[in-house]
């Protein structure tokens, strides 16, 4: 009887191995910061580089106002027995814009040491009645200047408003600042005038 080997075994007989199946490494597959952005140092660079682009062009578009000028003028009654102020402002305006500057609202402020306090223009038709009850109101006044109103590019204009303070004259008097705010329709930035 022949010797079997034990290479000739059935049982030595190596076993069949199934087929390696492709191995999926999924950070390869997605890769890594490391692997798939640019070095740090790149990026920062590049960063900066953006915000100073923004922050130049921010800086020549921001909003201006449109026109500038002065408070000349101010003149200021007391209204008996309500406790308020009516003040005559007089300015001049000066359109330094390219374009039309169209009034959209006229008031005044004072700023004293209670604060700030806003008060819309009485309506331009209506200056002549005030001046009326009060003469004193109108020692170096202009014509008024109504909402609506267009100023040209180059134009100067010279005007008064009339606007009611919720203040006494003596508050009114130890103001520490009085303006005139102008709110042009296409503008962003009122123009304020102040003394």
């Amino acid at each position: 009887m022949p010797e079997q080997t034990p290479a000739s075994s059935p049982s030595a007989t190596p076993t069949a191995k199934p087929p390696a199946a492709p191995t999926i490494q999924i950070a390869e597959e997605f890769g890594t910061a490391k692997k798939n952005l640019p070095p740090a140092k790149v990026v920062l660079i590049a960063v900066a580089g953006v915000i100073v682009v923004v922050l130049i062009a921010s800086f020549f578009k921001r909003a201006t106002p449109h026109a500038e000028g002065s408070l000349d003028n101010i003149t200021a009654v007391e209204i008996p027995t309500q406790q308020s102020t009516m003040a005559a402002l007089t300015f001049t305006l000066r359109n330094v814009s390219d374009k039309d500057v169209v009034i959209q609202s006229l008031k005044g402020r004072i700023k004293s040491d209670s604060g700030d306090t806003d008060a819309d223009a009485v309506s331009a038709v209506d200056l002549e009645r005030y001046y009326q009850a009060f003469p004193a109101l109108k020692a170096g006044t202009q014509p008024g200047l109504p909402p609506e109103s267009r100023i040209h590019p180059g134009q100067n204009v010279s005007a008064t408003i009339i606007v009611l303070f919720p203040v006494t004259q003596d508050v009114f008097n130890r103001r520490q600042r009085t303006s005139v705010v102008i709110q042009p329709y296409d503008g962003l930035v009122p123009i304020v005038l102040t003394r």
